[in-house]
């Protein structure tokens, strides 16, 4: 029989006493281990950076005992569901048969924590929790893949996002599984900054964390790849190719093909042109630099194939909505 795990933050003792943050993680029947573990690790790593101690935790479950994950694994819990402090900000931990265990009880709860001001949010199938709960109307919602048509026929007035993560002021949601990383990591950032962030992930051995804006499931290209060699080979020698960027005839010549031909496989698998999705994967590439390193936009900007700067603010604020300048709060 499997033991249960404890992973309270009882053993975590502060270093310094501080004001940490204070996360609650309620842990639904069938939830997701992996979706849970990313997160919870997160908050435990970012503790003990220069002395001090950042975070707290503590787990719930509807009846106070622990729950079983969908791999079998029995997690251990601090309580049931109590009234929650509003500086608590809580996660809802989906997996499995969420419809199933969105209970009446949890649905209440959920919803007068929210009118008393807690912050709630939920990762993978724990946003369909929340949206049971009519905590997420008007509010950018991320969740698995998975569930998205399920979302689609339940709660058509959603407002559904391809991304790994929203956060929206007092309302955030997940798409979970290794997601949960890049969640925690801007959360990390946003609760205390940048330089905390960037340690957890290399603690984490997570050198390459994701913003909101990436998708979620396997690229279009990585996958019509194996269909199409020459086209993922394309793709490839773009992404290896950022600071230095060819022209679309060049990379059609390293594959193969014809100018024209590279274009209709573009246009065929992602509607779109071999110089737009380039530009695109340098802007990204951009954009990481910016989030997770000290390095200027002058650097950034010749870093990504750019030779002028006006053009890459341009093409930047095209993209993103904003300028690289202002982007991330970076000024």
């Amino acid at each position: 029989m499997t033991k249960p795990m404890n992973l309270s933050t009882a053993a975590a003792q502060p270093v310094h006493k501080v004001a940490p943050k204070k996360y609650v993680f309620l842990i639904q029947e069938e939830f997701s281990h992996l979706s849970f573990t990313c997160a919870v690790e997160a908050l435990r790593m970012a503790n003990g950076y220069r002395g001090k101690h950042y975070y707290d935790w503590h787990i719930v479950s509807e009846s106070g005992e622990p729950v079983r994950a969908s791999n079998g694994i029995a997690v251990s819990v601090d309580g049931d569901l109590r009234e929650l402090d509003r500086r608590e900000n809580l996660l809802v931990v989906g997996g499995d048969n969420v419809e199933i265990h969105s209970t009446t009880r949890i649905l209440n709860w959920l919803r007068r924590e929210a009118r008393r001001g807690v912050t709630v949010g939920g990762i993978g199938s724990g946003a369909y929790t929340m949206a049971r709960a009519g905590l997420l109307i008007d509010r950018p919602v991320t969740t698995h893949w998975e569930y998205h048509k399920t979302f689609t026929e339940v709660f058509p007035a959603v407002n559904l996002q391809e991304t790994l993560y929203s956060i929206d002021t007092d309302r955030m949601t997940c798409a979970g599984g290794a997601s949960s990383m890049d969640f925690m990591l801007a959360l990390i950032e946003r609760d205390f900054d940048r330089e905390l962030a960037n340690v957890v992930s290399e603690k984490m051995v997570y050198t390459n964390p994701r913003s909101h804006f990436h998708t979620q499931r396997l690229s279009l290209q990585i996958r019509a790849g194996a269909r199409h060699t020459k086209f993922a080979d394309a793709i490839e020698i773009m992404a290896q190719n950022i600071e230095e960027p060819l022209s679309p005839v060049e990379v059609a010549d390293r594959v193969g093909l014809s100018g024209r031909q590279l274009e209709r496989l573009f246009k065929k698998h992602l509607n779109t042109t071999p110089k737009t999705y380039y530009t695109g994967l340098r802007l990204q590439k951009a954009r990481e630099l910016l989030f997770h390193t000290n390095m200027s936009l002058a650097e950034i900007c010749f870093a990504c194939g750019f030779n002028s700067q006006t053009h890459f603010s341009k093409s930047y604020r095209a993209k993103f909505g904003v300028s690289p300048s202002r982007d991330n709060g970076r000024l």
